[in-house]
């Protein structure tokens, strides 16, 4: 496939001699020609539909914006699909309407009309969205979609026995998938191998009464990657729990556990999490990738005066630091860049979490087991009498973790922590409300940061866009910085998924809790009187950094607004 559309492509002078032999060498080692060219941006997707249908006269779609419906996608299996490369589309009135992307391959059309018996006609799209759809509407590639096919002929037999069996090592080369393994391995395998391969940062499996749902949570945004009939539900969730050694017997409670893979020579965890649904058990698998984690201050996205402000909260002798935010907003990177730069052989660091997420070599980690009454508060007394210098927590949840850490912090030690909370001043608040006297908040808290993630816009597809201008002046930007500014947005392309954004910065509300807002604290004031106060001396609010990062060109003022709240 693509080898006759790579040469036509030649032949036109639309790519170069030097790129042709480039993709014939590609081919040599496995690789798609064109899908080669596409990769390395020898030929645009966008120029190359418009061109393929003034060619072939054929009109285009975006397959990404279209919706397509269950019955239509029935008439296809994802052997024919491979077969013919195309998609079906739309069904009207005895006539199939089906997405391909290369008009080089019409005649497999023909092999279509006579399998399905139907009037058949093409439509031109993207590489990227035609694969998008595959995904959606199929599970993807050979190991993905097979599985749900083989499953449907028939192997439940195979694929229950072989998903109830018992696996001891977790370390999967996905390499290795073939057609020979039972469809639900290939299936679970597939999906996973396809989180990572999207950098995505959770999987979803989601059961409803007719089929289940597959997502993964890419740059804080979900996607359906997959949907398996209801019929495979059950031996797909047996699978996961297995490979994450939870018990397949209960699934009236929730459970955790972990699943340790190895891909592409790089070893990924994934911390698993079941609860029961109305129609079966919900899994979501977070990715822990050590590799993937950064612990570069620089490229955190603090600012400058923010991070030196919290360079020395977590350069104290002793004292709290808080860092607060919604799940999935940073604050483990923060801690762990901060442990990283206090991990020396003269101190003596200790974690207590739940789960330990990263393992780093000279840090005393503790996983929290309720079941034998290992929680957080009961960890932190051990820990107090292990002669430690830097302990951080997990989260502070209750009153009695609460209490022992700022103990700890007020007896000499280093407290890192984090909280549930929205913004710097809120923490304090938080603290007072969970039953830990004021004056206790004041002896203790050094330091506080709230923070959230921003994608940002992606580097291959970020065009120069000033529409939002006008509106930053509704926000306190003055003109001066608004005509200094780099103002883009991303148009979409193979590389983001077509959403115009690719990887997240950090923002972030730094809050040094100086003696005056300590005195305020203590004498009962607001937290309006408190922020009032804090912005006086200098900090800069999380709308405000976000509206920053807008000025810069790595985020969008819509992305900005929607991830912070009026100051």
């Amino acid at each position: 496939m693509s080898r006759a559309l790579v040469e036509l492509l030649a032949k036109e002078k639309i790519i170069s001699a030097a790129h042709l032999k480039e993709s014939a060498d590609a081919a040599q080692q496995g690789k798609e020609p064109i899908r080669y060219l596409i990769e390395h941006k020898y030929v645009s997707e966008s120029k190359l539909v418009y061109y393929l249908g003034q060619k072939f006269s054929l009109p285009s779609i975006n397959l990404e914006k279209f919706e397509i419906k269950p019955e239509v996608i029935q008439k296809m299996s994802i052997e024919l699909v491979r077969k013919t490369h195309s998609i079906p589309i739309q069904l009207n009135r005895g006539t199939l309407v089906v997405a391909i992307c290369d008009p080089t391959q019409l005649t497999s059309l023909e092999e279509l009309k006579f399998a399905l018996k139907l009037n058949v006609e093409a439509v031109l799209t993207t590489y990227s969205a035609f694969d998008s759809a595959v995904y959606k509407y199929f599970g993807g590639g050979s190991s993905v979609g097979s599985a749900i096919e083989s499953f449907k002929k028939g192997n439940k037999e195979e694929a229950s026995a072989s998903s109830l069996e018992s696996v001891q090592v977790h370390e999967i080369d996905f390499g290795g998938a073939g057609e020979q393994d039972a469809p639900v391995i290939q299936f679970v395998n597939g999906i996973l191998s396809e989180t990572i391969r999207k950098r995505g940062s959770d999987l979803h499996v989601e059961p409803y009464e007719k089929k289940m749902r597959v997502r993964v949570r890419v740059d804080g945004v979900l996607y359906e990657i997959a949907q398996v009939p209801s019929e495979m539900k059950r031996a797909v969730v047996a699978r996961l729990k297995i490979m994450a050694r939870m018990d397949i017997a209960e699934s009236r409670v929730p459970q955790d556990g972990r699943i340790k893979l190895k891909f592409e020579g790089k070893e990924v965890d994934f911390r698993v999490n079941s609860v029961p649904t109305l129609f079966g058990e919900k899994v979501v698998a977070r990715v822990l990738s050590k590799g993937a984690i950064q612990l570069d201050f620089g490229k955190l996205g603090f600012e400058k005066s923010q991070l030196e402000i919290f360079q020395k909260g977590f350069s104290s002798p002793n004292g709290l630091l808080l860092v607060t935010g919604p799940t999935g907003s940073g604050k483990t990177t923060t801690l762990y860049s901060a442990l990283s730069e206090l991990n020396k052989v003269s101190d003596n660091l200790s974690t207590v979490e739940d789960p330990v997420e990263y393992n780093f070599e000279g840090i005393n980690q503790i996983q929290i087991n309720k079941d034998v009454g290992l929680t957080f508060a009961n960890a932190l007394r051990a820990l107090l009498r292990q002669d430690p210098d830097v302990i951080l927590v997990g989260e502070i949840r209750d009153f009695e973790t609460a209490e022992v850490a700022i103990h700890a912090a007020l007896t000499g030690h280093l407290v890192l922590s984090t909280l549930h909370t929205n913004d710097s001043i809120a923490t304090i608040s938080r603290l007072v409300n969970m039953g830990i006297e004021p004056f206790l908040v004041v002896a203790s808290v050094n330091t506080i940061v709230a923070q959230r993630l921003l994608r940002t816009i992606c580097s291959s597809c970020r065009v120069e866009d000033r529409s939002s201008a006008d509106e930053l002046l509704k926000y306190g930007v003055s003109k001066d910085e608004i005509q200094k500014a780099k103002l883009f947005r991303g148009k979409g392309c193979t590389q983001c998924n077509q959403t115009g954004f690719r990887s997240r910065v950090a923002i972030y509300e730094v809050l040094d809790f100086s003696a005056t807002l300590k005195e305020m604290v203590l004498r009962g004031a607001s937290a309006a009187e408190l922020k009032k106060q804090a912005m006086e001396e200098g900090l800069k609010t999380l709308r405000m950094s976000g509206l920053t990062k807008v000025l810069e060109g790595l985020t969008t003022l819509s992305e900005s607004l929607g991830a912070t709240v009026e100051d």
